[in-house]
């Protein structure tokens, strides 16, 4: 029954957790759901669109996603694609929101170990959802029947409770090659959990435009989703002229974002907006004294201007002879994290 119950103190994210694990949710059927939260000690209301189970939390009531008009071509006969929890409750802004998913975070791990999957859903979620402005970070600890997801709600985070299949079908039948088809990033780790899982095909961004705003899209919400997901991502990125393809960029983030530029002599990285150690001293302790000369701190959560970053960077490229969008290539060594082989489907560049 709901630690909650009979009792004043609200039992705690780890406790939920391994309590939503542990639900027999029968195949996702009427039957079988409404038996697991009877089983998890929640009341059962709402509306058969929108049913909600009351489980007296602080952060509110558990929504059910029932299969409807974007979910029903992924499933395999679940009437049902989730339970999603409430956890905290933080305002509003992307620092507080990050940090209290990674708080969220370090309690799930420690209850359940690591996650076998981590990344970012980008614009995008599950199911055609869209998601939080300021990020959306999500972990997971899969299972071969359901799998549990901490996930970046409208509110606050979220632990969310779905089967396995429907979810991965969904974004691996996004794999279809168009334009910002797949948004943000995406990484496993060796875990076993992991056996069977599937990867959709990325998509190549075909305009200097698209780039922009891929770009914009990316560097916009990663101090939030690296603070969040207490990672730090080191990603270099490499500019093919007519004679080879040289460094031309290092992008940083853990807490905050550093973006070092190493634009050629001949390119005037000034007039594009880049500055210098003394213009920007905090990423003296993120890259050397001067080694890149030009660089840009971009701030934390909620801080970069992300737009004019990304013009910037495009601007800057094109002026050191990168002459195609495919032209720009993401580093290798980008796609290691903490133990995660991740791929970045909403930048839309190649990888070498």
């Amino acid at each position: 029954m709901n630690a909650q119950r009979g009792s004043t103190t609200e039992e705690s994210i780890g406790e939920l957790a391994r309590r939503l694990v542990a639900a027999d949710t029968d195949g996702w059927t009427p039957e079988g759901l409404q038996a697991a939260a009877a089983e998890l000690g929640w009341a059962w209301g709402g509306t058969p669109e929108a049913p909600v189970l009351a489980t007296g939390r602080a952060a509110g009531d558990a929504r059910v996603r029932p299969v409807g008009r974007y979910e029903k071509r992924y499933v395999f006969g679940e009437s049902y694609v989730e339970i999603a929890v409430p956890v905290a409750l933080p305002a509003p802004d992307a620092a507080a929101q990050a940090a209290a998913f990674r708080a969220a975070k370090e309690e799930l791990t420690e209850a359940l170990g690591t996650p076998s999957i981590m990344g970012s859903h980008g614009e995008m979620g599950p199911f055609y959802d869209s998601e939080p402005s300021w990020g959306a970070p999500f972990l997971r600890w899969r299972g071969q029947q359901d799998t549990l997801e901490l996930r970046a709600g409208k509110a606050g985070p979220e632990l969310v409770l779905q089967p396995t299949g429907p979810a991965e079908n969904w974004f691996w039948r996004q794999g279809v090659g168009e334009e910002h088809a797949i948004s943000g990033f995406f990484g496993s780790n060796r875990d076993r959990a992991n056996i069977g899982l599937g990867f959709p095909g990325g998509w190549t961004a075909q305009s200097w435009e698209t780039v922009t705003r891929s770009l914009a899209d990316f560097l916009g919400a990663l101090p939030a989703e690296t603070t969040a997901l207490g990672i730090r991502i080191a990603m270099p990125l490499y500019g093919r002229n007519a004679q080879s393809a040289p460094l031309l960029f290092e992008v940083t983030c853990d807490e905050r974002l550093s973006i070092g530029c190493f634009a050629p002599d001949d390119v005037d990285a000034a007039a594009l907006g880049w500055g210098t150690v003394a213009e920007h001293p905090h990423t003296a302790s993120v890259f050397d004294d001067d080694d890149p000369v030009w660089r840009v701190d971009a701030g934390g959560p909620g801080e970069p201007k992300s737009r004019a970053l990304a013009e910037m960077m495009v601007a800057t490229a094109r002026a050191a002879g990168v002459s195609e969008p495919t032209d720009l290539i993401v580093g290798g060594e980008a796609g290691y994290v903490n133990g995660y082989d991740i791929t970045y489907y909403g930048l839309g560049l190649p990888t070498g």
